[in-house]
C-alpha cells in the first residue's frame, strides 16, 4: 500500500459516512484518479467492506464505477484522501460483478474481488 503521512493526526478518529462520499481517491503517484460514491457496510460486525468508487471522467461524467475492498484504501492526511496501488488496467481486468453501481455482493463474489486485487493484480 501507499507510504500515508502519519505526522499530523486527524482531529478526531472517527468519520461520518456522508463525510466519507465525495472524499478523492489517489493513485500510487499521488494523482486523483477518482472519488468514493459509498460505503458499503457489514450489518452485524459495523465493519466496512468495500467502497463503490467512480474513476475517471469530468465532475462524475464519463466516469466508472467500480467495487473496491476498503482494505485497497489508506487515508492520506496530506491529501486529504485515500490512496491505493490500484491501477487503471486493474481496475479494467476487475471481475465485471464489481462494476456494479447497485448491487451488493455476497459473500463469494466479495471473496473474489478480494483475492482478484490482493493476488491476481499484484505487480
Amino acid at each position: 500500500m501507499a507510504e500515508t503521512d502519519t505526522s499530523s493526526a486527524p482531529s478526531h478518529p472517527l468519520i461520518e459516512s456522508d463525510h466519507v462520499e465525495g472524499t478523492a481517491v489517489f493513485d500510487a503517484e499521488g494523482q486523483r484518479v477518482g472519488t468514493i460514491k459509498r460505503l458499503v457496510i457489514e450489518k452485524i460486525t459495523g465493519q466496512v467492506v468495500y467502497a463503490v468508487t467512480a474513476f475517471g471522467g469530468f465532475l462524475g461524467a464519463g466516469s466508472e464505477t467500480h467495487t473496491i475492498p476498503w482494505e485497497q484504501l489508506t487515508y492520506d492526511t496530506r491529501l486529504h484522501g485515500y490512496h491505493t496501488t490500484i491501477t487503471v488496467e486493474q481496475l479494467r481486468r476487475a471481475p465485471e460483478f464489481s462494476r456494479g453501481d447497485e448491487a451488493l455482493l455476497s459473500g463469494h463474489e466479495r471473496q473474489q474481488l478480494s483475492d482478484y486485487y490482493l493476488y491476481m493484480a499484484a505487480p
